[in-house]
């Protein structure tokens, strides 16, 4: 039997159990979780913004594979997490948060800071509960764990109220063991093994279920077996080798002309682990054959026919590589000579930007790829300008993270922090516009003073470039979403640099990077114009952008 001088020191005894290193949050006034976790092997990073913190643990999260956990007050810091929980639950990230709250006693009574949280917080989290009784302590802690982790991860919450702070608890049992996964297996009598048997044109569409899904490269190893295109989501990116020649880029609304000529006339989908979202399957036929794969039946799409099958992809995948069929080697080479035309076009359009008098975002993505090692993590947003990152292949991604699509702005700038302590032994570098910056800038510090060392590439178009190309497209003049351009950051622990001479690009890069590997934060300010857009991005209307039909 153990026991605990309250539930703080109970919530850190099992954290340590679970393996947890890094925890994220902005604890309450009454200091109890700092109190407990004091001596304790766990780094606490504190934040400035509750939004942020979530942020960060659900990109340690996505990145990492295991819960990120987040411990914050009541009452006006509970609903400040409300952003970063739409984020985490529709990215599929397994996120725990550990908040304090009313006591049962002052319940009702007016307290401070009182708040129905656990009706604010349900909608957004697969669970959310109140310990109300000391006994509970220990089972809901383990039950937040397994359920953020199984099945579709996603976000769970967990209040404890004031009076557990001081309030003995006791483990009468070892902390329980993690779940155990069965494992499927597929026969040759399956529907969608047949499908796929008999497809001659097959494509492969990767979504963000397969993050930490292909161990031993499964998935290449099916799309050679089989001789499909492979396209990924933009949360999928990083589960397949980008340099594959077989690979294609991003689906729907981030495909090129020549990829989604190739998807219309593919004769199979095979869908593993995606929602099949409105921007993965943008320009997608009606009629499209399709075979998905996914761990829980609420993941798949009706809008298509074709088999389901119900089961972890990484498993699904592997029972298939010994009963698919050959590659059709017209098709094949369709694929590859696909693949070949993106690269030469997008040779030939830097060629041309680097003939224009001021420098390009494409070019900075190019100095990019040239000075980053293959496995550093781009972190993403998803403004008008940071979609060059998702065009491949001006950038060919080692690993990546994106927002949902929520698209939260600011998701990508505080989830970089997180993503690098998952990996500490990788570069990481967010790819961000001005807007979303400013939103991460409040914790800018927490970075520094915990030797967090990431890069910010920051898209400065003075405004938000969404809104105002809109603006501008519609003759609404009298509004306006621009502000001044962001100075370069001035803080003695950051290293900045404005970037704006092609001929120092690469060096002023490298210089950055290597001083992220220091664990200093670094700040690359790159003034860019709203007429710097994406290829193929030609209007927008409202929130979703409308692909140009590009003409031979």
């Amino acid at each position: 039997m153990i026991t605990y001088p309250g539930c703080w020191h109970a919530a850190v005894d099992y954290l340590e159990t679970a393996g947890v290193e890094t925890v994220f949050g902005l604890p309450s006034d009454d200091l109890g979780y700092l109190a407990a976790v004091d001596g304790s092997k766990l780094t606490s990073v504190l934040c400035r913004d509750q939004r942020n913190a979530v942020f960060m643990a659900t990109g340690h999260a996505m990145a990492s594979g295991r819960p990120g956990v987040v411990v914050v007050g009541k009452g006006p810091a509970v609903t400040n997490t409300l952003t970063g929980l739409l984020e985490a639950r529709f990215s599929a990230a397994p996120v725990v948060v550990l908040a304090t709250g009313t006591s049962s006693e002052h319940r009702g009574s007016g307290a401070f800071q009182e708040l129905d949280q656990l009706a604010v917080l349900a909608p957004l989290t697969k669970w959310a509960t109140r310990v109300d009784h000391p006994s509970r302590v220990v089972a809901s802690l383990e039950r937040a764990f397994d359920v953020a982790a199984s099945g579709v991860p996603g976000p769970v919450y967990v209040e404890f109220p004031d009076d557990l702070r001081e309030t003995e608890i006791v483990r009468t049992r070892p902390w329980a063991a993690s779940i155990e996964r069965t494992v499927s297996v597929a026969g040759a009598d399956s529907a969608a093994v047949q499908a796929i048997q008999l497809a001659r044109r097959p494509l492969i569409l990767v979504g963000g279920g397969m993050r930490h899904r292909n161990s031993g490269r499964l998935l290449e190893k099916l799309a050679e077996k089989t001789g499909a295109a492979v396209l990924v989501t933009a949360s999928g990116r990083g589960s397949f080798d980008e340099e594959h020649p077989q690979f294609l880029g991003l689906a729907g609304l981030y495909a090129r002309p020549a990829v989604s000529e190739l998807v219309r006339d593919a004769d199979l989908v095979i869908a593993l682990g995606s929602r099949l979202e409105e921007t993965a399957r943008y320009g997608w036929r009606h009629d499209q054959q399709t075979v998905q794969v996914n761990i829980d039946a609420a993941e798949f799409s009706t809008e298509f026919a074709g088999p389901r099958v119900l089961g972890d992809g990484g498993d699904v995948v592997r029972s298939w590589l010994g009963l698919t069929g050959e590659p059709d080697p017209q098709w094949l080479k369709r694929v590859v000579g696909a693949r070949q035309s993106l690269v030469d076009d997008a040779s030939a359009e830097l060629a041309r930007l680097r003939a224009t008098p001021r420098l390009q975002i494409a070019e900075v993505l190019a100095a990019l790829q040239d000075v980053l090692r293959p496995d550093a993590i781009l972190v993403q947003e998803n403004g008008l300008q940071d979609m060059w990152s998702y065009i491949f292949p001006y950038f060919r991604c080692g690993g990546s993270i994106v927002p949902s699509e929520q698209t939260s702005l600011g998701f990508g700038a505080a989830a970089a922090g997180g993503v690098r302590l998952a990996h500490p032994d990788r570069q990481v570098v967010a790819f961000v516009g001005d807007g979303a910056f400013t939103m991460v800038m409040s914790d800018v510090d927490t970075l520094v003073e915990n030797g967090i060392g990431v890069l910010f590439v920051v898209l400065d178009n003075g405004g938000y470039g969404w809104l105002q190309t809109q603006l501008e497209q519609r003759g609404l003049t009298e509004f306006s979403f621009t502000r001044a351009r962001t100075a370069p950051t001035r803080h003695p622990h950051v290293h900045a640099v404005t970037l704006t001479e092609r001929g120092h690009l690469r060096e002023q890069l490298a210089d950055a990077l290597a001083a992220t590997e220091h664990g200093t934060v670094a700040i690359a300010r790159v003034p860019v114009e709203l007429d710097d857009a994406p290829p193929g991005i030609s209007q927008l209307e409202g929130d979703f952008p409308t692909l140009k039909e590009e003409r031979s």
